[in-house]
């Protein structure tokens, strides 16, 4: 019996992308939808529910109705709540609801979607449109130049591809950061955080997202409809252990005991259908996302602190930047990337101020941090305009003046310098 060659012919491709998360996907598919020949890798057999990356602001809907993906979304059962409140125990709950954030105000209002069906749905756009999709790839190996080189296993084969450019779309814990030599920098730990999905939360309005601080947790609530809702739990980094064992999922749910919350409850007794999995905040970033030959996108090219949920607007700006610059220009030199570099590095920035001001406002545990997050809601009380920063979570940074994230509108905020070890 003759054996059959499963091999494929890897000199085809203009673009190889390590990576077929939504970042991977969402580009793969952009570039073949113009013309680009893509090879998509991934290491996965499947895509598994990270318990983060569920929540597209209203400035990351935008982009992703300039990449043509929200028909997309939607169409796959993508959710949007039209309202937002923010909760604490330094206001009753009428004057909370006083402060709803209506989205019909905005330009947009944010998308909540699972993660990993998402990524299932734009791998599948991303072969309709003509890229070749390779899973379970190992022995991966890139290195930068011109032309750049991937090598790599697949199906009992040995490649070895000299695409015009490769993009590491591996997220956080990916390689190939690290084998073109960027070097990986980050704020220190500032608390915990954790995710879950949970059912059965019917009674949970279904346009309402929610954020709340009490005691020694911060909470959020993102619906999906049909009573599924992603909720978050932040807590002090001194409590490592609270969320391990087995009766993980049940401690998640009784951190959710809040007199602060109006459908805290409905919460509290909905069924966990994910994992819950604990991991530390903090901002991290790389010296630059280029070298010759490569770009990083996404978390691959450094995060933003998940308390304020940019990831995948971050993620989605990316490759639009990313695919402008591919599409524009016909030379593939690390210079059309230029734009890209200086403005993700000033986005990055801003979002890191933003997420910093928000765990001051919102995750300050012990009673000092609670004497802290209490000053912080009463100078932005008494000064709305300190609010500024903190809007850039929804419309975008880019969108926020640059005076809204100066150092004196942020010791104006938390009353002292913001770096400051808190």
């Amino acid at each position: 019996m003759q054996e059959v060659d499963n091999s494929i012919d890897v000199s085809a491709f203009d673009v190889v992308i390590v990576g077929a998360g939504i970042g991977g996907g969402a580009l793969a598919t952009s570039l073949a939808k113009n013309g680009v020949k893509v090879l998509l890798l991934e290491k996965s057999l499947v895509h598994k529910d990270v318990v983060r990356g569920e929540w597209l602001a209203p400035w990351g809907v935008r982009e992703a109705k300039k990449l043509g993906l929200m028909d997309l979304y939607i169409g796959a059962g993508g959710h949007r709540p039209q309202k937002h409140v923010t909760y604490n125990e330094f206001m009753t709950t009428s004057e909370a609801q006083q402060r709803t954030v209506d989205f019909s105000n905005l330009f947009e209002a944010p998308l909540c979607f699972g993660h990993p069906a998402t990524c299932n749905l734009l791998n599948d756009a991303a072969m309709q449109a003509g890229v070749i999709f390779l899973r379970v790839v190992s022995k991966l190996r890139v290195r930068s130049g011109y032309p750049p080189t991937v090598q790599f296993s697949h199906d009992g084969n040995d490649y070895t591809a000299h695409p015009r450019l490769v993009v590491g779309a591996d997220g956080r814990n990916g390689v190939v950061a690290k084998q073109i030599g960027c070097q990986l920098f980050h704020d220190e730990e500032h608390h915990l955080f954790s995710g879950m999905l949970v059912e059965g939360a019917h009674d949970w309005p279904e346009e309402l997202q929610v954020i709340a601080s009490e005691g020694d947790v911060n909470v959020l609530a993102f619906p999906q409809g049909s009573g599924k809702v992603r909720i978050y739990l932040g807590w002090p980094k001194q409590d490592r252990t609270r969320l391990l064992g087995t009766q993980g999922q049940a401690k998640f749910l009784e951190s959710w005991q809040l007199k602060c919350i109006p459908y805290a409850d409905t919460i509290v007794h909905a069924t966990p259908v994910s994992r819950c999995i604990s991991y530390p905040n903090f901002d991290a970033w790389v010296d630059s996302p280029v070298r010759e030959g490569v770009v990083l996108i996404g978390d691959a090219a450094g995060r933003n602190d998940p308390i304020i949920g940019q990831g995948l607007s971050v993620a989605h700006r990316d490759v639009r930047l990313v695919t402008d610059a591919l599409l524009k220009n016909q030379s593939w030199t690390t210079s059309i990337f230029e734009y890209y570099v200086a403005e993700r590095a000033k986005r990055m920035a801003r979002l890191r101020t933003c997420a910093r001001l928000t765990t001051l406002r919102d995750s300050a545990f012990g009673e000092s941090g609670r004497k802290l997050r209490h000053e912080i809601h009463r100078r932005i009380a008494d000064n709305p305009e300190l609010e500024a920063p903190f809007s850039a979570a929804f419309v975008g940074p880019h969108n926020v003046p640059a005076k809204a994230f100066s150092p004196e509108i942020c010791e104006a905020i938390v009353g002292g310098p913001l770096w400051s070890s808190r």
